[in-house]
């Protein structure tokens, strides 16, 4: 269990990070041709702006991964001795094709603006958001993989290879993979709204304020929508290959009489002892409807396996509702924006404004309640249906691991809670003009130096703004 939650607490944090860089490299790559395609200095101001938050969060999820990483020897040995054949090729290719791919570059998209010329700078911010979905392929292949296991053959006790292709692309990993990519684009989207609404409430940067909140509207309308419709896709391969998992996402213990449909449940309280709902508040067929697009479709209930083949009901049953509800309240909000700039009052309806900065993290929240929801809802397998979680754990005494957690959990808030409070620093700061010296000789005024800590605290800088 120590090991369980040391894993995840790791994870919780590293999986942030990547989520949010995944976006935030695109949405750099479109601010950097907007300004190629106009030469309007805002653009090159909020090029240069989300550039710093972009190196910190990258270097942020860098170093989470790697301590991450290390796990699978130590605390998941087994798992590595088992799977390692698999496993191990999948995570090596994310470093060989994305990691080598964003390390060329990063530099220079970072450090060579002035340095090369205009559409070599333009090429390394494209190469480098190229990297953040090259690497998300791999990772979610790997995972994809414990999941939707395919493409193997059980030799002594280990899982090796036959068909490599049925391994990287089996059967839960395009509507993983999409789902996940769609997730970071819309977690950084409402960051890049939320900081927009909140300068423009303060009436400050309000030029770059009013292109990044068009910019997230729009974003937002196109992939919102687009991730309920992928979500739905997803719901459907995991009631086809791990109907467990659906079942207790729906909390739905036992078969209903013939054509009585499956109810959607709103609201209970799952007892796993009684294996029933208390306070079940369900809406009926409408869980057909949604789960088996029909109108008295079923469902594996979770009497279908033993008890102890059956995940945690209680959080992913919770868990998957706080991500729908995130999911609805971001379509609500988006329909609502695009409503008032319809009307030509998108600046300046206080509400939707005020709706914005409430979701600014509203992505990182639905992200860590997804990834729970599959997580533990795969239970009590670590590779469904073929090696349990309890089978892959390393012969480490608890003592150790104990030790190793509570380490982690003080040094990560420690130097993680420093990095955040710099990047919320580098927000209050916000986008500033940045302007060529007259001799060109001398370099820039302000130069782009990614990871230089704004020098006036956040309430010097108000001040001046006004």
């Amino acid at each position: 269990m120590l090991s369980r939650i040391q894993f995840g607490f790791v994870i919780s944090f590293h999986i942030l990070f990547p989520s949010f860089t995944i976006g935030l490299a695109s949405w750099l790559a479109f601010v950097e041709w907007r300004w190629l395609r106009t030469r309007d200095t805002v653009w090159r101001d909020l090029y240069f702006f989300w550039t710093k938050i972009f190196a910190v969060s990258f270097g942020m999820g860098v170093v989470s991964g790697i301590v991450m990483s290390f796990q699978f020897g130590t605390n998941w040995s087994v798992l590595s001795e088992r799977a390692g054949n698999i496993l191990g090729p999948l995570l090596s290719y994310e470093v060989l094709t994305a990691f080598f791919l964003e390390a060329t570059f990063l530099g220079v998209m970072l450090f060579g603006w002035n340095r090369v010329s205009e559409k070599l700078h333009f090429l390394a911010t494209c190469m480098v958001a190229l990297g953040t979905l090259i690497s998300t392929f791999w990772i979610i292949s790997a995972n994809s993989w414990m999941h939707t296991p395919a493409g193997y053959e059980i030799i002594e006790g280990a899982f090796h290879p036959a068909s490599w292709w049925d391994i990287v692309f089996n059967p839960s990993f395009p509507y993983r993979l999409a789902h996940m990519v769609l997730a970071a684009f819309i977690t950084t989207c409402f960051v890049i709204g939320g900081v927009a609404a909140r300068y423009l409430m303060r009436g400050e940067h309000v030029d770059a304020a009013r292109r990044m909140l068009k910019a997230s509207v729009v974003f937002a309308a196109l992939t919102v929508p687009t991730q309920i419709f992928v979500g739905d896709l997803h719901g459907l391969n995991v009631g086809e290959h791990q109907p467990t998992k659906l079942a207790a996402m729906e909390a739905h213990w036992e078969h209903k009489p013939a054509g009585e449909g499956v109810p959607l449940v709103v609201f209970a309280v799952p007892n796993e002892d009684a294996e029933r709902n208390d306070f079940e508040l369900a809406i009926p067929r409408l869980g057909s409807i949604i789960l088996t697009h029909s109108w008295d479709g079923e469902i594996q209930p979770l009497t279908a396996v033993p008890a102890d083949e059956r995940p945690p009901v209680a959080p992913v049953f919770y868990l998957f509702r706080v991500m729908v509800a995130i999911g609805m309240a971001m379509l609500l909000l988006v329909l609502a924006s695009l409503w008032t700039w319809r009307r030509g009052r998108l600046f300046e309806a206080p509400w939707v404004l005020r709706g914005w900065r409430l979701m600014t993290m509203s992505g990182f929240a639905a992200i860590l309640a997804g990834w729970y929801v599959v997580e533990i809802g795969r239970q009590p397998w670590v590779i469904y249906g073929l090696l349990r979680t309890a089978d892959a754990v390393s012969a480490v005494d608890g003592g150790s691991v104990l030790f190793s957690l509570v380490t982690f959990v003080v040094v990560y808030f420690g130097v993680f809670g420093a990095g955040t409070w710099y990047l919320v620093r580098l927000v209050h700061k916000g986008p500033l003009p940045h302007e060529p010296a007259i001799d060109s000789d001398e370099g820039e005024k302000t130069p782009m130096r990614p990871l230089s800590v704004p020098d006036e605290s956040m309430e010097e800088g108000a001040e001046a703004r006004r």
